[in-house]
C-alpha cells in the first residue's frame, strides 16, 4: 500500500496548488482514493473533495469544481492504494459538526475496532459514524471526550489531557492522528508507530515555494500567499526545506502557522522534543498566569509598597537587587569643508524612572555653542546647540552612570488585567494615547496586509492581549534576520514585513505598527543593552539599541526587545522615547552652512559597575 498524506496551516488564507503521483510509485497503474478538506475562507463550514477510485495523476487546481473557494487557513489532504470497495464515507478526510464549527479528521494506522466501540461511550446522537471505518469511529471517540469534557475547541483541552485520551488509542492500535478544529489543529504520532511523520515551519521567501516528494508535489505561488507562513506537515520529508520528524508519543498543537504547545507521553518524556515552542522564549518563562515583565505591586496586611526600589524582595523572582552600569557613547562628525552655522539636538542623559535612576550624566561638545536644556514633550531630556563658529571636526561625547532596579513579575490574577483583543478604552484615554495609537502612515493595501498578519497572532492566542504581545515579540524574533545595512531611515515597517529582515530599529518599528493595528498603545524606546547577559543575540554592543515599550490595561508602559526576543530587563538602559525614531534619536540636527561630505563615527560602551567602583 501507498500512502501519501499532507496537513497545512497558515497564518493568513492561501491557495495552494496539490498534485498528488501516488501511480508513478507503483508497478502498475493502481487505483487508489484520494481527498482533501478546508475551511473556505476561514469559515466555520468546511468543504471536501474526494474520489473513490482514480489511477490519474490528480491535480487539486484542476480537480476542484469551484477553485475560487479553495482558499483557507488550514488544508488536510491524504490519498491511498488499496482503497476498492470505499465508498466516500470511508476515504479521508472526515469532517463532522461540534460545537459551532466543522471539525477535520485524518488518521493513518489501524485500530481494533471492537475495543473501539467498547471505549465509545458518548450519547451523543450527532456523534455516529457514517461510515465502517475504524478512523471515522475514532474520531466520534475523541469528539466525544471533548463533549463530555465541556470543551469546544482544541485549545480549550490541555496536553495532558489530550494524551490521556490519546493513550487510550495507544493501547488497542496505532493512532496517527491530524485533527482540526477550523482555528488549531492537533497532530499526534502513535507510541507504538512504525510510520514516519515530518513537519517544517516555511517562511515568506523571495523565491517561489515548491515542494516536491516522491507522492506528492506542494507549490505556493498564487500572488495572493507571497507573505505567508506555513506549517506543513508530511508522511515523507520534501526534497527542499529543513524537515523535523515527530516522535512516537508526540503531540503538537498548531495554529496559523506555528506551533503553540508540544508534548510527549508520560513513558517517552525522558526523550528531547525536536522543536521550540514559543513558551521557551530566550530569558522568559512562560506560564498563563505569571507574565514575566516587571511590576511594582506587593502587598502586606494593607499596606501597598508604592515605590518600586524599595521593594527588595518577592515570591516569584526572589531576592531584588540593582544593577549599575557605566555609559560611554561618543558621536564624531567630520567634514571636508568647515560649516559655519548648525544646529542640533541631543538626547544622551538615560532617564529617570522608577526602576531607574541616573547618578550622573555629563555632556562634551568639542566646539562652543549656545546650549538650551529642556524637557520635550514626550519626557526626554534634552539639549538644544546652535553652533556659529566654524569647525570640521565635531565630537560628542556622554557619560554617564545608572542604576537599573529589579521589579517583581507583573501580577496578572486581577480580573481587570486579563484583558482580551479588541480593547475598549474611555474617549479621554484614547485622546491621550492618541499619538501612539496612530500606525505609519503606509498605503491602505499594505495597511490591510499588515492587520491581517496582525490578527493572526490575536487568532492563534485566544485574543488574549499578554499572549499575543508575547507571540509577536517571540516571532519576530525567530521570523526575521538581523542584517545590518540592508535597510535605512526610510524603510518602513511594510518593508521589514515583507523582506524579513532589519536591525532593531526596524524591529521596533514593524511590532510598533502591528500592535496600533490592534489598538495597543505603542511607543519607541531608544537606549542601550549590556550585552554581558546571557543573551543568544548579542549584536547590541557597540551601538544604541531600539526595542518597544507597550502600554498594558491596569498595568503601564512595559517593554519588549523583538530582536533579542525577551522582555526589557535590568540590561536594558532606557535613554528617550516618543512615537517614533525621529522623536527619540539621540543625535539630530541641521546643518544651515558649509559641511561638504559628512563622516559619521560612533561608539558606545556598556559595562557593569560592581560595589560602587
Amino acid at each position: 500500500m501507498i500512502r501519501s498524506f499532507i496537513a497545512i496551516s497558515s497564518d493568513g488564507l492561501l491557495t495552494p496548488s496539490l498534485d498528488i503521483h501516488l501511480s508513478h510509485n507503483s508497478n502498475s497503474v493502481a487505483p487508489y482514493g484520494w481527498g482533501i478538506a478546508w475551511h473556505p475562507d476561514n469559515k466555520a463550514a468546511a468543504l471536501l473533495y474526494k474520489q473513490t477510485n482514480t489511477s490519474a495523476e490528480v491535480s487539486s487546481t484542476n480537480e476542484m469544481p469551484d477553485i475560487a473557494a479553495f482558499r483557507s487557513k488550514t488544508f488536510i489532504c491524504k490519498a491511498k492504494t488499496d482503497s476498492a470497495g470505499y465508498t466516500h464515507h470511508e476515504i479521508q478526510p472526515f469532517s463532522k459538526s461540534f460545537a459551532g464549527n466543522d471539525w477535520l479528521f485524518a488518521h493513518c494506522g489501524n485500530i481494533d475496532k471492537n475495543s473501539l466501540r467498547e471505549l465509545f461511550t458518548s450519547d451523543s446522537k450527532f456523534l455516529t459514524p457514517l461510515g465502517r471505518s475504524d478512523s471515522e469511529l475514532a474520531f466520534c471517540f475523541l469528539l466525544g471526550k471533548f463533549y463530555q469534557e465541556g470543551l469546544e475547541s482544541i485549545k480549550a483541552a490541555t496536553t495532558s489531557l489530550l494524551l490521556s485520551w490519546l493513550a487510550e488509542l495507544d493501547k488497542i492500535g496505532v493512532p496517527d492522528i491530524t485533527m482540526s478544529d477550523g482555528t488549531s489543529m492537533l497532530i499526534y504520532r502513535g507510541e507504538h508507530s512504525q510510520e514516519h511523520y515530518y513537519f517544517s515551519r516555511i517562511t515568506p521567501s523571495e523565491t517561489k515555494i515548491e515542494l516536491e516528494s516522491s507522492t506528492i508535489t506542494a507549490n505556493f505561488q498564487d500572488p495572493r500567499d507571497i507573505y505567508r507562513t506555513k506549517f506543513i506537515l508530511s508522511n515523507e520529508p520534501f526534497s527542499t526545506g529543513q524537515w523535523e520528524e515527530i516522535k512516537q508519543g508526540q503531540l503538537l498543537i498548531v495554529s496559523n502557522g506555528a506551533i503553540t504547545s508540544s508534548d510527549i507521553q508520560a513513558s517517552l518524556s525522558s526523550q528531547e522534543l525536536p522543536i521550540s515552542t514559543k513558551g521557551t522564549e530566550p530569558e522568559i518563562q512562560k506560564t498563563k498566569k505569571a507574565y514575566s515583565n516587571m511590576q511594582v505591586e506587593q502587598t502586606q496586611s494593607n499596606q501597598v509598597i508604592m515605590n518600586s526600589r524599595s521593594v527588595v524582595s518577592c515570591r516569584d523572582a526572589g531576592t531584588l537587587t540593582y544593577r549599575m552600569f557605566n555609559i560611554t557613547h561618543i558621536t564624531e562628525y567630520s567634514y571636508t569643508e568647515p560649516v559655519e552655522h548648525s544646529s542640533h539636538i541631543f538626547r544622551l542623559k538615560p532617564l529617570e524612572s522608577p526602576i531607574q535612576s541616573v547618578e550622573y550624566s555629563t555632556l562634551t561638545i568639542s566646539s562652543p555653542g549656545e546650549q538650551i536644556q529642556f524637557e520635550d514633550v514626550f519626557g526626554n531630556e534634552s539639549l538644544h546647540y546652535t553652533i556659529t563658529e566654524p569647525y570640521t571636526h565635531l565630537k560628542v561625547e556622554n557619560h554617564a552612570r545608572v542604576r537599573i532596579y529589579g521589579r517583581p513579575n507583573d501580577d496578572t490574577t486581577p480580573k481587570k488585567r486579563q484583558a482580551s483583543i479588541p480593547l475598549v478604552w474611555m474617549p479621554w484615554q484614547r485622546q491621550m494615547m492618541m499619538p501612539y495609537l496612530l500606525p505609519q502612515e503606509l498605503p491602505p493595501t499594505q495597511l490591510e496586509e499588515l492587520t491581517t498578519y496582525a490578527m493572526s497572532f490575536v487568532e492563534r492566542n485566544d485574543y488574549d492581549l499578554l499572549e499575543t504581545l508575547r507571540d509577536i515579540n517571540h516571532s519576530i524574533y525567530t521570523d526575521y534576520e538581523y542584517l545590518p545595512g540592508k535597510t535605512s531611515l526610510d524603510t518602513t515597517p511594510f518593508d521589514v514585513y515583507a523582506t524579513r529582515h532589519g536591525v532593531c530599529q526596524d524591529f521596533a518599528n514593524l511590532f510598533i505598527c502591528l500592535a496600533r493595528l490592534l489598538g495597543v498603545p505603542a511607543r519607541y524606546q531608544m537606549g542601550y543593552i549590556y550585552t554581558g547577559a546571557s543573551y543568544e543575540n548579542k549584536i547590541q554592543s557597540e551601538a544604541s539599541h531600539a526595542w518597544v515599550e507597550l502600554y498594558l490595561p491596569y498595568i503601564g508602559w512595559r517593554g519588549f526587545d523583538p530582536t533579542n526576543g525577551c522582555l526589557a530587563k535590568q540590561e536594558h538602559i532606557s535613554v528617550a522615547r516618543g512615537r517614533n525614531y525621529l522623536d527619540a534619536t539621540p543625535t539630530s540636527g541641521t546643518i544651515f552652512k558649509g559641511g561638504g561630505t559628512e563622516t559619521l563615527g560612533v561608539t558606545v560602551k556598556v559595562e557593569e559597575v560592581y560595589n560602587d567602583q
